[in-house]
């Protein structure tokens, strides 16, 4: 134990159980920490998750998989907490074992785990040097460094009732998890302290078995006595005994077999735990019982003995002073894109002026759609050439003629910008973001663009970025030479620019229009540059094809160019636009 107290404390949780994770949060604010202990949650569903650290909310980070979490993350994580199901406990900590390098202590919390995989996973553990506690465990208790599960409570009263903010001298190992909370308030509440605490679970094959805790227990320069809670089942008692006996365990040991009333059946009744049931009279509690004293062990018939057993029966110690945490509100949102510190307004972490005098107009654009500060200037340089690019393209189109309408029927700015928006989708506007989808997609893939092409074609589907009425390959479209021109030879060699005019060699050997046009352009180089000069991983790429980040980039142009069309029909204040017969085709 005493190197699991120097270790730095970075947990990862397998699954989510918020009581559990926020408990472990207030643990470790109460002792005053300052760094955020748990990095990441792997689950599904949701990309982040809300807790409190102290008084203030902090988010989260939730991966789908282990293999996602940043290396910068798994690479420093000491602990880990797995609460998802038992079916998924080998599988889920033979991957923890390969990814985290530092991993040193875990926690499974999953009870009916199968034999078979829990004796695997002993073993495994052997391999790697790693201590579980589980299955079926609450958890591992270092008073001062670290609560690992839901040892101690998981309301933050119950950690203050239970007195384990400050190290003691007496460890507490227990096969029940319920068990193991009560044992910590007697030995607190005699005068004494936890060293350390650890519910080894009560499925049949506990990966940590009561000899191995008591070994950690005996080299631990902390622990001077033991309290232990055993049960009826199993011959654990039995190893334990042969260790006092060899004098491998010298500290003093309190105990308590449970399972006593179980010699009143006829028949072995099964307890609540899987191993918790007496197949012999060796298994007996009164027969563990036994063999302990005859060991030297001090062993209680009655539970609440062990008060007296300790030596000292005070019914409390002084508040331990830890900091305080009082009444605190979860808010209804949560925002990382601006906010007000102290009544000052802040964007992106900065006061606004700050913000306002250190970017341009695309720089800033750029920074609150990503949600970060950029600062890459070729990047910024593309964001205000696009801006440019799209702001309008005539009259002609939907969105324009939408505005226009709303515009001459008197409607006011905001309806008449809402009625154009409202027009953008895949045959408007939204080309950009399905075109990155397409790009991303085949890059990932690997395929090659004829494979590609005609997987679309085999379909139905028309290939988002290609095409165009006017220009041809022979045409080629001026705005797509500048654009290429000006912001390839990126350090990731372009790959999803040049993925996007291979699929236009195919396309345009069928017919010449099937061009790469402005969309799929825009697309390809904005996916390079994210890549080469943010260092955006294809997660990263992909989650921002999901909110429909490059869609924004259209609108974000096109808004002004919208708002253009409103103020010139407004101008010239025409009145209501009305078709005439000449205009539609009533085909009865």
């Amino acid at each position: 134990m005493d190197n699991f107290r120097k270790m730095p404390i970075s947990v990862i949780c397998l699954g989510s159980h918020p009581g559990i994770i926020q408990s472990m949060l207030d643990y470790h604010y109460c002792l005053g920490q300052e760094d955020i202990p748990i990095m990441a949650i792997i689950g599904s569903g949701r990309k982040q998750e809300r807790y409190f650290w102290g008084h203030s909310e902090i988010v989260l980070p939730v991966y789908r998989e282990l293999s996602t979490v940043p290396k910068e993350i798994r690479d420093s994580v000491t602990c880990l907490l797995h609460v998802q199901s038992a079916r998924r406990v080998l599988s889920g900590l033979t991957e923890a074992f390969k990814t985290l390098p530092k991993l040193t202590l875990v926690n499974v919390f999953a009870e009916q785990v199968p034999e078979a995989h829990a004796i695997t996973l002993a073993q495994l553990a052997k391999e790697h040097n790693i201590t579980i506690a589980g299955p079926a465990s609450v958890g591992l208790l270092l008073p001062g460094v670290l609560k690992l599960g839901a040892i101690g409570g998981t309301e933050y009263p119950q950690l203050v009732a239970a007195r384990i903010f400050v190290l003691g001298d007496t460890a507490v190992i227990s096969t029940s998890g319920g068990m193991v909370n009560e044992l910590i308030h007697i030995v607190t509440g005699s005068g004494s302290g936890v060293s350390f605490a650890m519910a080894l679970g009560g499925d049949r094959n506990p990966i940590t078995t009561p000899a191995e805790a008591m070994r950690l227990a005996q080299t631990d320069s902390q622990t001077k006595r033991i309290v232990y809670f055993g049960e009826l089942g199993g011959d654990d008692e039995y190893r334990i005994a042969e260790l006092i006996k060899e004098g491998t365990l010298t500290k003093p040991i309190v105990a308590y077999i449970a399972g006593s009333v179980a010699e009143l059946f006829p028949e072995p009744p099964q307890f609540g735990h899987a191993k918790a049931m007496a197949g012999s009279e060796a298994e007996t509690a009164a027969a563990k019982k036994t063999a302990l004293r005859e060991a030297g062990a001090t062993v209680v018939d009655v539970f609440m003995d062990i008060v007296s057993a300790l030596g000292e029966s005070s019914p409390a110690t002084e508040p331990q002073e830890h900091r305080q945490i009082t009444t605190r509100h979860k808010r209804l949102l949560v925002s990382r894109i601006s906010g007000e510190v102290e009544g000052d307004v802040q964007l992106l972490g900065q006061d606004l002026l700050g913000v306002v005098n250190g970017n341009t107009v695309a720089g800033l654009y750029l920074s609150m759609l990503l949600g970060q500060p950029v600062k890459a200037s070729k990047l910024i340089e593309f964001m205000d050439y696009t801006l440019r690019l799209l702001i309008d393209h005539g009259p002609y189109v939907a969105g324009a003629v939408n505005t226009a309408i709303a515009a001459r029927a008197g409607k006011d700015l905001a309806s008449s910008l809402s009625a154009g928006l409202l027009t953008i989708g895949p045959r408007f506007g939204g080309a950009i973001n399905s075109a990155a989808g397409v790009w991303l997609e085949g890059v990932q893939s690997q395929s090659s663009a004829k494979d590609f092409v005609v997987s679309f074609r085999s379909n139905g589907g028309i290939i988002p970025g290609i095409g165009h009425k006017k220009y041809r390959i022979d045409v080629p479209d001026p705005r797509v030479v500048k654009l290429i021109s000006t912001f390839s030879g990126n350090s990731n060699d372009d790959r999803f620019l040049s993925f996007a005019r291979s699929v236009e060699s195919v396309t345009t050997a069928k017919k010449g229009n099937l061009i790469l046009n402005v969309d799929g352009t825009v697309a390809a180089i904005m996916l390079d540059l994210l890549e080469s000069e943010l260092y955006y991983t294809q997660e990263r790429l992909q989650e921002l094809i999901d909110i429909e980040f490059f869609n924004a980039l259209f609108i974000a142009s096109r808004s002004v160019g919208l708002m253009a069309h409103y103020l010139d029909q407004r101008r010239h204040d025409e009145g209501l636009l009305r078709l005439s017969d000449e205009d539609v085709s009533y085909i009865p």
